[in-house]
């Protein structure tokens, strides 16, 4: 023990450990913050989209009494002499990632509505509009089915405030 030098270099350096780790679970907290944003944006680009879709699917039914038997019908109508476009495009499933949504079948092979194949628990619990009402509670995303119906309200109209128009 020189000129009591060295019980000095310890402290310092468990006091940068103390610091280094106090900096990682400071980055763990705001990491699993940022994780629970990340997904309730993902579903609120569910509900925006399943609702995009359920519209679609009833502006589709209100054009010749019958359900399309593929989403991409929604896409291209030729159903009549001119083609209708109900969707832009086929959205993909903003929880998986693809264009892989589950399916509510309809008569005849058709389909009535779609749902999220993820797998967890939603975030978003209660306050939903009132076509997705059936949402409030629900423990996975397979719960939240946009299904069109007839006899639902006018389709033409906008169908949730959950989400608007997609421009993507």
């Amino acid at each position: 023990m020189r000129n009591g030098k060295q019980p000095q270099r310890g402290s310092v350096f468990m006091g940068m450990l103390v610091t280094v780790a106090v900096v990682a679970v400071m980055l763990m907290e705001v990491g699993s913050l940022w994780s629970s944003v990340l997904q309730r944006e993902r579903e609120r680009e569910l509900l925006a989209r399943g609702n995009q879709i359920r519209r679609a699917i009833g502006l589709y039914y209100a054009a010749g009494n019958t359900f399309p038997k593929t989403l991409e019908d929604l896409v291209l109508d030729r159903r009549q002499p001119t083609i209708k476009r109900y969707l832009r495009r086929v959205y993909d499933d903003p929880l998986t990632g693809n264009a892989e949504w589950g399916v509510v079948k309809g008569p005849g092979e058709t389909i009535m509505g779609v749902f999220s194949n993820a797998q967890g628990t939603p975030f978003k619990q209660g306050n939903f509009s009132v076509n997705n009402h059936s949402f409030t509670g629900q423990s996975s995303y397979q719960g939240w089915v946009f299904l069109y119906g007839p006899g639902q309200s006018n389709p033409a109209t906008r169908t949730a405030p959950e989400g608007d128009l997609l421009t993507r």
